[in-house]
C-alpha cells in the first residue's frame, strides 16, 4: 500500500514539474500596452477573444522588445471571436501592444518546457469569408 501511494505521488510530482507555468495574464476590452514580462524560451501566447457580436470584433497583438521599445512584429490579427496559442522560440523581456474593437480579450503568457514545445502543432488558419 505504501509503495503504491509513493508511486502515485512520484507520478504526480513528475507531471506537475513539466506543466506549463503562467508568467502573466492580461485582460481588457480596449487598447493597451501591457507591462513588461520576462520569459525563457520556449513560451506560449494563449489568447481568447469574446464579444457581443459575431462580426465587427477585431483583435491585433504586436510584440515589443521591452529593452529597446522596438516593434518585433504583429503576432495575431483576427476579426472573429475565438481562441488559440502561438509558440515563441526566443526568450527575453517583452510587452504586448493590444488593439481591440467591440471585444473582450484575455491573454496569458505561459512558460513551457522544450518537451511541451515539441508537441505543439500549428493550426492552419481557416477562411471564414464564405462561412457567414
Amino acid at each position: 500500500m505504501i509503495r503504491t501511494t509513493l508511486a502515485v505521488l512520484l507520478v504526480l510530482v513528475t507531471s506537475l514539474a513539466g506543466a506549463s507555468e503562467t508568467v502573466k495574464e492580461f485582460s481588457g476590452s480596449g487598447n493597451t500596452t501591457t507591462p513588461i514580462f520576462t520569459v525563457r524560451s520556449p513560451w506560449l501566447l494563449d489568447w481568447r477573444l469574446d464579444g457581443d457580436f459575431s462580426q465587427m470584433v477585431a483583435l491585433d497583438i504586436s510584440l515589443i522588445d521591452a529593452r529597446t521599445g522596438r516593434h518585433l512584429g504583429r503576432v495575431l490579427h483576427t476579426k472573429y471571436r475565438g481562441n488559440g496559442v502561438k509558440l515563441f522560440d526566443e526568450g527575453g523581456s517583452y510587452q504586448l501592444r493590444i488593439s481591440s474593437t467591440l471585444a473582450r480579450w484575455r491573454v496569458k503568457i505561459q512558460q513551457i518546457t522544450d518537451e511541451e514545445a515539441k508537441l505543439y502543432t500549428p493550426r492552419r488558419e481557416e477562411k471564414r469569408d464564405n462561412m457567414l
